[in-house]
């Protein structure tokens, strides 16, 4: 979910340009083409590659940096992309918006292979399973140094330990944002009671001071480069930290967290449907399952693929696959345009306090 690679972008746009001639708006009629956008750093390039090389598809690839500023440009029609891979409660708006298309799932036999617990996770944003194929999933938790951090780490509070002054790390993401804060006072992250989102707020601003940065993908960066001492994370990148710098270590807080999927879906627009549909199942085979959770590290729901990792430590990991019947774990929904408008000004009065 988390980092651009605008050089991939660009090279995957090249490929489809240079295969088929002209440029990329005239090319959308085209049958031998797919375009994907996507988290930064979100897929194994070298997947795309496979992908047009079985299929002739060529893969026009395209990247944002949160669901935020993906959604506008779906919603607006701008660009008519094919495959799009939003989180759970975009999804949800998504769907309650009239954005998107069902899929077609005699089209993506290798479905089969995502585990059932996961369909019914999905069940959540995506009602009788018509809209998203789930991708990958995961957690929302505390990434600490372990030299730099000399106290048990089990509960968002210690983001408010004034001992840990600009060496806290926060979400620049309004939901994730909010969700330490809903959290922490006990409150559902999917509250819409002005009560509650004041009372978060106003916890909120009482950290800042203690923040060294509001960041997303520099979170990875910064902890494993011994930056900071705490940060907030997804749990794909806690993997990829701790292979980096082994003194990281994640954990669950005991007020419970998000329990997030990102899936695929397809907008209204699409134009080449049946290659979105090929993509997909493709995505969902064993073997490329686990080519691609081997890359980016973030949990696969393919059973399959997960079956397939030969070191049992990351097999069996905590992070990657944690028995979710241990932790108070929430997926977050769509609260509604209004309710979303509303959060993102408390969020302006955290960042401007």
């Amino acid at each position: 979910m988390r980092k651009r690679l605008l050089l991939l972008s660009l090279f995957f746009l090249a490929s489809a340009l240079s295969g088929c001639g002209g440029d990329a708006a005239s090319q959308s009629s085209g049958d031998n083409v797919v375009y994907v956008y996507n988290w930064g750093e979100y897929i194994d390039p070298e997947i795309l590659t496979m992908f047009t090389e079985e299929t002739g598809i060529q893969v026009v690839y395209d990247e944002y940096e949160t669901n935020e500023i993906m959604y506008p440009k779906i919603k607006a029609g701008a660009v008519n992309y094919d495959l799009v891979c939003p989180s759970d409660y975009m999804i949800k708006k998504m769907i309650d918006n009239d954005l998107l298309q069902e899929i077609n799932f005699d089209n993506v036999p290798n479905y089969v292979n995502i585990g059932d617990e996961y369909w019914t996770m999905a069940e959540d944003y995506d009602p009788g399973n018509r809209y998203a194929v789930p991708y990958v999933w995961g957690t929302v938790g505390i990434l600490y140094n372990k030299t730099m951090v000399d106290e048990p780490v089990d509960s968002w509070s210690i983001l408010w330990n004034p001992k840990y002054k600009d060496e806290i790390l926060m979400q620049d993401s309004v939901r994730d944002a909010f969700m330490v804060a809903e959290r922490y006072l006990g409150y559902s992250m999917n509250t819409t009671d002005e009560d509650e989102l004041q009372a978060s707020k106003k916890l909120l601003q009482q950290q800042k001071e203690l923040v060294q940065a509001y960041v997303i993908d520099q979170v990875r960066d910064k902890m494993i480069g011994n930056e900071a001492a705490l940060g907030v994370i997804y749990s794909g990148e806690a993997i990829f930290t701790q292979r980096e710098n082994p003194d990281l270590d994640y954990v669950i807080p005991k007020e419970g967290t998000a329990l997030w999927m990102d899936s695929w879906v397809i907008p209204k627009g699409a134009k080449h449907k049946e290659n979105a549909e090929k993509f997909i199942n493709f995505i969902c085979r064993p073997d490329i399952g686990y080519l691609n959770f081997d890359y980016i590290t973030y949990s696969t729901p393919n059973i399959p693929a997960r079956d397939l990792i030969e070191d049992e430590d990351i097999r069996n990991s905590t992070i990657a696959f944690p028995d979710l019947s241990q932790y108070e774990l929430e997926v977050q929904v769509s609260l509604g345009e209004e309710a979303d408008r509303h959060l993102s000004d408390l969020w302006r009065e955290v960042k401007s306090y």
